[in-house]
């Protein structure tokens, strides 16, 4: 046991903790900050009934006719009132006319607009007699699993576990090679592969800790399902873990400033919080931006943790991702050896 802990790799890994510990701002944005945000998105997206859409009416007989719909609230208002309140977002929808002809205003590049033009059109159609040719029964779904927060824990899980990996790294690395401690270690007997081992190992140590957290806390307060089990959940946030923190070694391998290391890790990191569907699906993106978006570390982590915690699929179902992760960890962490800077 002595020849463990005398060994430079332990105690290298011991400074990482010992440098991490000594940073509440690390430990918040590490641990705290994503339990807060699944918190915040999960109150705000929580079950609740449809919204209630408020339109314009010209008339008592269309505000009647309208209100007869569970999901409109009508009222009455002339025509200038009703564009005013169009404008201003008081309403979504305004209906004027009378008999058998009706108008209605509103902006078709907005959602709630055209959901309360079909509403409206619907309630017109039933007061003037009409009846639908189909019956159609509703059968609401809101088991655990198919809700919002069920759908973005994942993606925050991903988008930490990236963030941990890039930053936590890469800044470190960064912060020795400018004090000039990166030149001071190389002239010492350690091994230089231990040094890098040293961040991956307390990465993993840590990243127990930063994945319970996050997932032990959805899953008590919210619900949110495991369906593939612990033991897959860990592998594939293993494999990400490791994918990240060689990417967070890439980037280090030669920047020499904060300002600099900053620079390329935004320039990495942004693409991937805008396009891999952390907290809505790639798939809003063109078809031109897809085969590019699916070749992202984070699309493919985030559609994994997706597929193992929500569907129950097991891993040998998702060749695509692993195969990208891997690849992102392989070709990672080979250019970071061959291109670190120690000086």
């Amino acid at each position: 046991m002595s020849k463990i802990t005398e060994s430079s790799l332990f105690q290298l890994t011991l400074v990482r903790f010992r440098e991490f510990l000594r940073e509440p701002e690390a430990i918040f944005w590490v641990f705290l900050f994503p339990i807060l945000l699944a918190g915040g998105l999960g109150l705000a997206f929580k079950n609740r009934p449809p919204d209630v859409l408020k339109i314009g009416a010209a008339t008592e007989q269309l505000v009647s006719a309208l209100s007869a719909d569970k999901g409109l609230t009508a009222a009455l208002m002339d025509e200038a009132t009703g564009t005013q309140a169009l404008r201003n977002g008081r309403i979504v929808l305004y209906v004027s006319g009378a008999g058998t002809s009706s108008s209605m205003k509103f902006d078709d590049t907005n959602p709630e607009a055209r959901t309360a033009r079909l509403l409206a059109d619907r309630a017109l159609q039933r007061a003037a007699g009409a009846k639908d040719p189909v019956q159609v029964k509703d059968e609401m779904v809101r088991e655990p699993g198919s809700r919002y927060i069920d759908f973005v824990v994942p993606g925050l899980l991903g988008m930490n576990l990236m963030g941990s990996g890039i930053w936590g790294l890469g800044f470190t690395i960064v912060d020795a090679r400018r004090r000039k401690l990166l030149k001071r270690l190389v002239a010492s007997p350690m091994p230089r592969w231990q040094y890098l081992m040293s961040f991956l190992c307390s990465r993993l140590v840590m990243l127990v800790f930063e994945v319970a957290a996050l997932v032990g806390s959805a899953a008590l307060v919210f619900g949110v399902p495991l369906r593939g089990g612990i033991g897959q959940l860990a592998v594939l946030c293993l494999l990400s873990a490791l994918s990240f923190s060689c990417l967070g070694l890439l980037i280090a391998s030669q920047a020499r400033t904060i300002e600099a290391a900053s620079g390329l890790m935004n320039l990495v990191m942004l693409p991937m919080w805008v396009l891999s569907g952390v907290f809505f699906s790639p798939d809003k993106f063109p078809a031109a931006f897809q085969p590019f978006i699916r070749l992202l570390p984070l699309t493919a982590v985030i559609d994994a943790l997706r597929s193992n915690m929500l569907q129950g699929q097991p891993l040998t179902a998702m060749t695509w991702q692993l195969a990208v992760i891997s690849g992102w960890l392989i070709v990672g962490f080979v250019l970071a050896l061959r291109l670190f800077k120690w000086r």
